[in-house]
Parts: structure tokens; C-alpha cells; sequence
């Protein structure tokens, strides 16, 4: 484990920690806002930025509007699903040489 030199004034600082003089200012709404932020942060979509050709982009807001959905739904239900094991590609599991 590499071990960082400390000056002085962070020896000290570091004692004075291990030797329990520091106290918290915070206050329990402060502490609680704190970790409600913290765990909506978590909790956010990200966004991404993806390029695709004009005809898929038109087809997924064509297929969106007869769903009634943003098209940037509908195309982030497509990748859940996927991810999720729900949707996969069936001419992946097709036999491409029959042999009959």
C-alpha cells in the first residue's frame, strides 16, 4: 500500500482527528437533505448521445406516435428490454445453411 508523506500541519491535523477533536457542525435536516440528494443523484437517467441513420430514426418515431410515446422513450424501452434479456435478435438463433 503506498503511504503519503504528510507536512506538518497535516500530522497534527490527522492526530487531532484520531484523538477525536473534531466534532460535526452538521445538522440532522442538513445531514438528512444531504443524503436525500445524494440518493436522487444516484437515481437519475443519464443521457446519451448515439448516431443512427435517418430511416431507423424515422422509423422509431413513426413506431412511437402509433404508441402514443416520445420517440425517446420508446427508443430507451427498446435498449432496456434488450439489456434486460426481454427482446434479442431471432435471425441470430436461424439456421443460415439449411441443409435440407
Amino acid at each position: 500500500m503506498t503511504t503519503n508523506k504528510l507536512d506538518k500541519e497535516e500530522q497534527e491535523m490527522l492526530k487531532a482527528y484520531e484523538a477525536g477533536e473534531f466534532t460535526s457542525t452538521i445538522t440532522p435536516e442538513r445531514k438528512q437533505f444531504l443524503e436525500e440528494s445524494a440518493k436522487q443523484a444516484l437515481k437519475r437517467d443519464k443521457k446519451i448521445s448515439i448516431r443512427i441513420s435517418g430511416r431507423d430514426l424515422t422509423a422509431i418515431q413513426v413506431k412511437a406516435l402509433q404508441e402514443g410515446i416520445p420517440y425517446q422513450t420508446l427508443a430507451a424501452s427498446i435498449i432496456h428490454k434488450y439489456v434486460s434479456g426481454d427482446l434479442y435478435d431471432e435471425s441470430a438463433n436461424r439456421n443460415v445453411n439449411p441443409e435440407n
